[in-house]
């Protein structure tokens, strides 16, 4: 036995009378087989359908290989050994709606570029075909879509059924079928033929309108996203907001926001070039007066500062500075959420700046860092300005005592 499929039949359908005729568990849920539903089972790039069986909820339905029979997962156990089915028509028709679509679009691909399509999948958020080439000149794209709109808008007719060995000889399929024996046809006017086993509209100015977001490459294919019908026009609502809103806080017509950002990225790319060279110049003036108030310790200047409001990448900038001076120490610390200890030391000076590091990390309750025996820095915790002074304090202590 095998389940009848009534959406073959009728796709609009969505409510529908049927028996039990199986009961079993699918991943630790109940799910029953039944004689007859409308019910899609997820196949061919399309997810199930959702619903309810005598209000239970659906959750899954499936097609089982061995015989054919749609296994209908459900939230909660089914009682009786009839139910009435009740399909989630606003999933249904989206489905519907981007599978004909698919169909119109792979179609208008093949004619207009000559890229077939490989792969198909409707997701909840995305949906896409995969083309079997690398590139799809913008042009060709254009073309693509303004056939494909115009199929929607000539309204033709889609005819899905299981044809005869010779009506199915005289029609021009788009791609060779991939399974053998008795299969579904699905016509578009005469536009387009192919094999498929989903739920289409009947005519396709159901389909609304057929829109390309983008494309991307994938090794020797192209990734083509698109929206169909209402998908399509939340899509496009949600982005003619974002213009709208772009273009009133940049002042200029929602066709200039392309060049309000353009203008924007060069002011800001200025503006980084113009703040780095003044870090820089921030961090040479503040190494020269740091080297002014060096003290002596242990045959090394030891120099020690503490610093807030700073970017750590600039710290690391006056460390380096620092060191260049022979038998220098500098040891720096950046106060903040994420507070950053610096120990440095130049190339003749003998301390081991990993342990002066260790110790003043311990001060801060934290041993997170490491490094090499010239230059070593951690931290990554929150800690006050009089916090990260103390711990500097015992990084000098800590020098002390690697002399002893």
């Amino acid at each position: 036995m095998t389940t009848q499929r009534l959406y073959y039949e009728d796709p609009y359908l969505t409510t529908f009378e049927a028996a039990v005729v199986e009961r079993l568990t699918l991943e630790g849920r109940p799910a029953v087989a039944l004689d007859r539903t409308a019910f899609y089972p997820t196949g061919g790039g399309q997810p199930h359908d959702a619903g309810a069986l005598a209000g239970v909820a659906v959750v899954g339905v499936e097609t089982r290989e061995a015989d054919g029979m749609v296994i209908h997962v459900l939230a909660g156990d089914l009682p009786g050994d009839r139910a009435t089915g009740a399909v989630d028509w606003a999933r249904r028709f989206d489905h519907m709606q981007h599978h004909t679509g698919q169909h119109i679009l792979s179609a208008a691909f093949v004619t207009v570029a000559g890229a077939s399509t490989v792969g198909f999948h409707l997701g909840v958020e995305s949906v896409t075909i995969d083309l079997d080439r690398p590139h799809i000149a913008p042009d060709a794209l254009d073309a693509v879509e303004d056939l494909a709109n115009e199929v929607v808008t000539r309204n033709l007719p889609v005819r899905a059924w299981f044809p005869t060995d010779a009506e199915l000889a005289a029609i021009a399929l788009r791609k060779e079928l991939a399974v053998a024996g008795k299969v579904r046809i699905v016509q578009i006017g005469d536009f387009d033929a192919t094999g498929c086993g989903g739920t289409h509209v009947t005519h396709t100015g159901e389909v609304g309108v057929i829109k390309v977001l983008k494309l991307e490459r994938r090794a020797d294919t192209t990734r083509v996203e698109f929206r169909c019908g209402a998908r399509a026009l939340r899509d496009y609502r949600m982005k003619n907001a974002i213009v709208n809103a772009l273009a009133a806080e940049f002042t200029v017509g929602g066709w200039e926001v392309d060049h309000a950002v353009a203008r924007l990225k060069a002011e800001l790319k200025a503006t980084r070039t113009a703040l780095n060279q003044a870090r820089a110049q921030q961090v040479e003036y503040e190494a020269v007066a740091l080297r002014d108030s060096a003290t002596e310790q242990g045959g090394v200047r030891v120099i020690a500062r503490a610093f807030e409001n700073w970017e750590a990448r600039d710290l690391n900038k006056l460390a380096a500075e620092l060191v260049k001076t022979p038998r220098t120490v500098a040891l720096l610390g950046l106060a903040g959420e994420k507070a950053q200890l610096i120990v440095a030391r130049a190339d003749d000076a003998p301390q081991d700046m990993t342990g002066v590091l260790k110790r003043a990390l311990a001060v801060l309750g934290t041993d997170r860092g490491g490094g090499r025996p010239g230059y070593a820095a951690g931290g990554g915790v929150p800690a006050s300005l009089e916090q990260v002074e103390a711990a500097l304090a015992e990084a000098a202590r800590a020098l002390s005592a690697s002399e002893d």
